[in-house]
């Protein structure tokens, strides 16, 4: 698997404020991944989340965990399918009604039904994506299944989400980064402690990107049914290689930060729909969301 390099000195530069954001970039020494060896022995967040989904490609130390959360929150199971209605909402939206031509998947996790590719080529078949994950099963499944139209493309990056410098520039082979791209991080930022800096890693992301573009977001809460969800983040936690970081929907709000939300806003998963909330499951303990990076003023 790939090192990521170091983006501290980077993620310093988006800074000009005070207080907990200047915190965060305070020094290059923010512990960084070391990379994720190829061990069936060890949970993992993509296998995890396939298991809920009821697919084939997991390992036993991933059931194990997966089953575990199960126990103290049967729902995770309807918030993994719901999440991934989210995303086909998501998408359908940006490349049907909002011009969007170029996603950015990042942690896409195993291929499923209705991947980022298919909704959007639906829509618009001259789409290009990239996705972008550093589980090697996730890798090789999707070189293999995720296959654009002739007038699209798709490509694929090994890389670390905190790794933004690497992931820009092999996404640059794809993506016109001069045209607005969709960043979709969906299941991904709570796998991303406050030591790694998550809201300047976002706001990287988007620096990066022209006005137009945009962010998808869809976030394990701390304060929807939170006892539950505390009790399955510790079960989570103690099988999987990469914990889970609950945060409430004053926190998750901080990701969209100098962004303009899409109506209805931040929502809880199974209630997002473009211009308006719709009637679903109001105690799926997840957050959604869509920004769009404005002009210049």
């Amino acid at each position: 698997m790939c090192q990521p390099r170091r983006a501290g000195a980077a993620l310093r530069r988006i800074f000009s404020g005070t207080g907990t954001d200047r915190a965060e970039a305070a020094t290059e020494d923010m512990p960084k991944p070391s990379g994720v060896a190829f061990d069936t022995s060890v949970a993992h967040p993509a296998r995890i989340y396939d298991y809920w989904l009821g697919g084939k490609d997991n390992f036993a130390a991933d059931r194990l965990a997966a089953q575990e959360v199960l126990a103290v929150m049967p729902a995770i199971a309807q918030v993994a399918r719901s999440v991934r209605m989210f995303l086909a909402a998501v998408v359908h939206y940006l490349a049907a009604d909002a011009g969007i031509r170029q996603f950015l998947d990042i942690g896409t996790g195993l291929p499923t039904v209705n991947n980022t590719h298919e909704v959007a080529q639906r829509a618009a078949p001259e789409s290009r994506v990239v996705y972008v994950d550093n589980d090697p099963v996730v890798l090789q499944h999707a070189r293999a299944l995720l296959t654009s139209s002739p007038r699209g493309r798709c490509a694929y990056a090994d890389a670390d989400a905190r790794d933004p410098d690497r992931i820009l520039a092999e996404a640059a082979g794809t993506l016109d980064l001069t045209e607005p791209v969709a960043v979709m991080m969906l299941g991904l930022l709570h796998f991303i402690p406050d030591i790694d800096a998550p809201y300047a890693l976002t706001r990287y992301y988007l620096d990066a990107l022209p006005s137009g573009s945009y962010l998808a977001i869809s976030h394990a809460s701390s304060d929807i049914r939170p006892e539950p969800q505390e009790e399955a983040a510790k079960s989570y936690n103690a099988r999987s290689a990469t914990p889970i970081t609950l945060r409430s929907e004053a926190e998750v709000t901080r990701f969209f930060g100098g962004l303009e939300l899409v109506p209805p806003g931040i929502t809880a998963l199974g209630q997002w729909a473009p211009g308006t909330a719709i009637s679903g499951p109001a105690n799926l303990p997840t957050y959604t969301a869509l920004a769009r990076k404005p002009p210049i003023a």
